[in-house]
């Protein structure tokens, strides 16, 4: 068994969360809660990887992410 890290960017808006990995392309999701949001996106990242895996393809490494400040 992989094992696999990800990073996700959960983000609020009018109509409850939205998240998504940067790494897959195409993999997000929504969720009415915080932790409702977080189940979804790693079940789209478990069933993004499944569908890379079954076809052969390379399941993408997680790049490099770090927060910047910037003052205005």
């Amino acid at each position: 068994m992989n094992r696999f890290l990800f990073p996700v960017v959960i983000e609020k808006d009018e109509e409850g969360y939205f998240a998504s990995c940067p790494t897959l392309q195409g993999c997000y999701t929504q969720g009415d809660s915080y932790e409702e949001a977080l189940q979804n996106i790693q079940d789209a990242i478990l069933l993004h990887i499944e569908d890379r895996v079954a076809n052969g393809e390379e399941v993408l490494k997680s790049h490099m992410m770090t927060t910047l400040e910037v003052q205005v």
